[in-house]
């Protein structure tokens, strides 16, 4: 542990500007906070006035994208990472956004929307929104594989893993997966897709091919532990890691555990490694 934020009341998304050397967190309250990436000292906070939630950055534009609101207030908002100010140009989606995701070759942005059982489809460069209903219900985590146009959403009613053709919008594959997921990470090296759930395990898919797929394993994690980090191999010799946050339960405090991901295709993670 080498530093502790406080202040912000229910933190949820939080975005990192190398570029600008900035730290973004965003609050269920509704507010935006901007920090200095050093010393952590607070820049400034924006005020979105509600359920302020997932954040994305786009390092070509230097801009942080943030889903908020609920109904006739609920959209996709952007700030500018350089001079911290909220621009004026927003994408409304009709529900609160879960998890979305930017094309970064293309101009789309996919939206996760539980409430209206649908998934947006914007576009950045004309504000057309196109939408794809679900029979799938509780649409939460997302991960985007741009090159190879597939979408992968996990949903809560059923829990299921559902890979769509993002040219078309039509489902490819649907398969038994985690209860209580919130987060979904795609392994491009290993054409792999994780899976985090509260039900208490992680469900890993193997991609045979971009329109095939299969359960590879069900790693065992913990009772609630359904938020999830993913950010491939560190350093040159590393191995790629797999951080999962598990609640405080009966006489032991929150963690985050540590998975190392194996090439073993029976496996697919070491036991875990538990920090405080």
């Amino acid at each position: 542990m080498v530093h502790t934020i406080t202040g912000v009341p229910a933190p949820q998304g939080v975005v990192y500007s190398p570029e600008t050397n900035k730290l973004f967190v965003a609050s269920t309250k509704g507010k935006l906070y901007i920090y200095d990436g050093t010393s952590f000292d607070l820049i400034t906070t924006i005020d979105f006035h509600g359920d302020a939630d997932n954040l994305r950055y786009d390092p070509a534009e230097k801009r942080v994208y943030i889903g908020y609101g609920d109904d006739e207030t609920a959209a996709i908002g952007m700030v500018d990472a350089a001079t911290n100010k909220q621009l004026d140009e927003e994408f409304k989606t009709g529900a609160h956004p879960e998890s979305f995701q930017l094309e970064t070759s293309g101009s789309n942005i996919y939206v996760n929307l539980p409430d209206l059982k649908q998934i947006a489809v914007i576009n950045r460069k004309t504000h057309a929104i196109s939408r794809w209903p679900l029979a799938l219900g509780a649409n939460f985590p997302m991960a985007l594989d741009e090159p190879d146009h597939r979408l992968f959403v996990a949903t809560r009613i059923p829990p299921r893993l559902a890979v769509f053709d993002t040219d078309s919008g039509h489902i490819l594959a649907v398969l038994p997966c985690v209860q209580d997921s919130d987060d979904l990470y795609l392994d491009t090296v290993r054409r792999r897709i994780y899976v985090a759930g509260g039900e208490g395990y992680i469900s890993v898919f193997q991609q045979k091919d971009a329109d095939h797929y299969q359960l590879l394993a069900k790693v065992p994690s913990s009772l609630g532990a359904r938020t999830a980090g993913y950010f491939g191999r560190v350093g040159k010799k590393g191995f790629d890691r797999l951080y999962v946050a598990v609640p405080a339960r009966a006489k032991r405090g929150a963690e985050v555990w540590i998975y190392t991901v194996q090439d073993e295709q029976t496996i697919g993670f070491d036991s875990p490694r538990a920090r405080s």
